[in-house]
């Protein structure tokens, strides 16, 4: 093992995370970064459907820039169960928070032991989110995540009790920070002194988990068991097009443009596509196993979003799940009456 002080730090790519990690290496910390892939953000979404072109992520962009190694973790699949089960409950949508901090931070502190790290640091800031970053949040997730006087939050260090890599004389306190409150002026002008540029824009984050019409959608996916569980595959579709429900119940997603069409075709959700033939239109996804009459009341709506909206009749193709398709002549339906069926 290195004679060197080494520890982990959280890297969203956000300004707070890339500052933290700069901080550290200031102060001649070995750091190694993690940044874990959840499945619930706008990144992953829009690279699924074309909005993101090639290329690094803001974490990778910034660990780049610090010249730190970067760990990307995905914890899709095990993430699924604390966005259903929060301890802590849920923030303005059905974001958990608390609960979200808590797995990370356990996560890190595992891979601080595995690969045998001092200790683990993150960008939090004393005040700055309503939920999660209050004084006494912020010990709830010391502790429960396993980390108590372990876990380092450089700029707003002086706010809080000195952990154990300052009482050691690993970490410096005098040339740590007391920064606190929502605003982040301070953050700004310090990235700004280290020649720190091409954050992520603080806007509240990137997870869709805290964006109302995903909340929405989710909670209206929860309230229909027969659905199944909450995958992957279904976190991701929740995030894409405009979401019907049919006075049946059953749900239609209809893509918003060509990169969401394309997505619906090859999403890994079972169900029947639409897809208009005479008119430029949307591809529509009705999940399940549909009845003739659902199909048909889709393939209207559907037509209903397409150039021939105006027109008497629309010609629509139906694909089934095992690939036979066939072809149907509907009215389309206006989009006032689709609307009264939106999730």
């Amino acid at each position: 093992m290195s004679d060197k002080i080494r520890a982990v730090g959280l890297l969203s790519g956000g300004l707070d995370s890339t500052l933290a990690v700069r901080i550290m290496l200031d102060q001649g910390i070995e750091v190694t970064a993690l940044h874990f892939r959840t499945g619930f953000s706008y990144v992953e979404r829009n690279r699924l459907v074309g909005r993101q072109p090639p290329g690094p992520t803001d974490a990778e962009r910034m660990a780049a820039l610090l010249k730190v190694p970067l760990e990307v973790i995905d914890v899709s699949d095990e993430f699924i169960p604390v966005v259903l089960n929060p301890r802590y409950g849920y923030g303005s949508g059905m974001n958990p928070c608390v609960d979200c901090r808590i797995f990370f931070l356990r996560h890190a502190r595992a891979w601080m032991e595995e690969h045998g790290y001092h200790f683990v640091f993150t960008g939090e800031v004393v005040g700055q989110r309503p939920k999660s970053q209050m004084r006494q949040t912020l010990a709830v997730v010391e502790r429960r995540s396993g980390l108590t006087g372990y876990l380092l939050r450089p700029l707003s260090a002086k706010l809080l009790p000195p952990t154990v890599p300052e009482l050691r004389g690993w970490v410096d306190r005098e040339r740590l920070y007391a920064i606190g409150g929502r605003g982040r002026r301070e953050q700004i002008a310090l990235a700004e002194r280290f020649g720190i540029t091409g954050y992520a824009q603080p806007s509240g984050g990137c997870c869709y988990l805290i964006d109302r019409n995903y909340s929405r959608r989710l909670k209206d996916f929860l309230t229909h068991p027969s659905e199944g569980t909450l995958t992957k595959d279904m976190v991701q579709l929740l995030a894409v097009g405009r979401h019907l429900r049919l006075p049946s119940g059953r749900r239609v997603v209809i893509g918003r443009d060509e990169g969401e069409n394309e997505y619906l075709r090859h999403c890994g959700v079972r169900g029947v596509l639409l897809t208009t033939l005479d008119h430029p239109g949307p591809t529509a996804l009705v999940e399940g196993d549909p009845g003739w009459d659902e199909i048909e009341l889709a393939a209207r709506v559907t037509a209903g979003y397409s150039d021939g909206k105006d027109e008497p009749t629309v010609l629509v193709e139906v694909r089934h799940d095992d690939g036979a398709a066939e072809l149907i002549r509907v009215t389309p339906l206006s989009g006032e009456e689709s609307r009264a069926w939106m999730i």
